[in-house]
């Protein structure tokens, strides 16, 4: 029974992991950040502050991939912590549990290993208050899985609804569902060891023509002036900008593998 547990703190709502929101401090921080490469943009794209407001779609794009990849950390965080709940759940039905009751004692095993606050934590109070209002335990799994935008948490809901109708060894089930999403979250992490390296090539080769720019300015005084504050150097600096934003987002695109 969860009676005697402490809710987590944003129960009320449950997340929809494909969405990410900033928090108070996250929004000053990124907020900041994307100012700060925006004035950079202004600067060294342009050399005018009336470059600002033109440049605003490059702050908004880059509060937009910044949620983009928090939700991919997130969502890779409960895949993690989610192969451990099924593992817990496969346990405690082991263990001669109920189905029901092994999700419900899944959360104070998760609750001990990640937190009661955790990604995993939340949902399985989730779980574990719905049951007690007489949710069903598919019903439940299935708004988890559509949630999280986790294939292997959306198939796992699916293969669940399945066999709990047509009466299917669920302690089976649960094993091997743990069984291979453990062995998908290693080759994960096989593949993220093997990108670390490009991922890193990638992100010094993104500022690499600003250290040029800045170090021709310093070195060499008016050299770039001729392509400032004039029609001509404008349009050429914008095609210069849209070049650069493409190879950023295509170089982006190239070292992120999904398995």
């Amino acid at each position: 029974m969860l009676k005697n547990s402490k809710p987590p703190g944003s129960i009320r709502n449950p997340a929809d992991y494909g969405k990410y929101v900033f928090s108070g401090k996250e929004r000053f921080l990124y907020y900041a950040e994307g100012m700060l490469i925006t004035g950079i943009f202004a600067y060294f794209f342009y050399r005018s502050i009336w470059a600002l407001p033109p440049l605003l779609p490059v702050f908004f794009l880059f509060l937009k991939q910044k949620k983009k990849d928090l939700a991919e950390k997130r969502k890779r965080e409960l895949g993690e912590q989610f192969k451990d709940a099924v593992l817990s759940v496969s346990a405690n039905q082991k263990a001669g549990y109920s189905v029901e009751n092994a999700f419900k004692e899944a959360y104070r095993d998760m609750a001990a290993l990640y937190g009661g606050e955790s990604l995993i934590g939340r949902e399985l109070y989730t779980i574990g208050r719905g049951l007690e209002n007489n949710v069903v335990l598919e019903k439940l799994l299935y708004d988890f899985g559509y949630r999280s935008h986790i294939q292997d948490i959306m198939q796992f809901a699916e293969v669940f609804l399945i066999a709990k109708r047509n009466g299917g060894n669920m302690t089976e089930i649960l094993s091997e569902t743990a069984n291979t999403i453990e062995q998908k979250i290693a080759l994960d992490k096989e593949i993220e060891v093997l990108l670390s390296s490009r991922k890193m090539e990638q992100k010094i080769m993104n500022v690499i023509p600003f250290f040029i720019i800045f170090y021709i300015s310093l070195t060499s005084g008016g050299f770039f002036d001729v392509l400032y504050h004039n029609p001509a150097g404008i349009l050429i600096m914008t095609v210069c900008l849209a070049v650069y934003l493409a190879a950023y987002f295509i170089s982006g695109k190239i070292v992120a593998i999904e398995v």
